[in-house]
């Protein structure tokens, strides 16, 4: 690689905010909050919102609340029944 264009690289863990879970990745971004690995190392700490372990996709845990209540109001505003 050309020298000096390029951010720079390192190992980091990302945790998600909604489930504590905790992942290590290389990544570019960088942060001033550290924790301490599993491997008595010491890494920046990236705060996500959502990752894998919280994501509908790849838990199978989606939540149709919203459109349900969506289909509701239009079923109530047109007077349509299920029948």
């Amino acid at each position: 690689m050309k020298q000096g264009i390029h951010p720079d690289y390192h190992t980091v863990v990302f945790q998600d905010s909604s489930t504590g879970y905790k992942f290590i990745s290389g990544s570019t971004k960088t942060s001033d909050e550290t924790v301490e690995w599993e491997d008595g190392n010491t890494y920046p700490l990236i705060r996500v919102e959502i990752s894998s372990d919280s994501h509908p996709f790849y838990t199978g845990k989606q939540k149709f609340t919203q459109a349900d209540g969506a289909v509701d109001r239009f079923n109530k505003k047109y007077g349509l029944t299920n029948n």
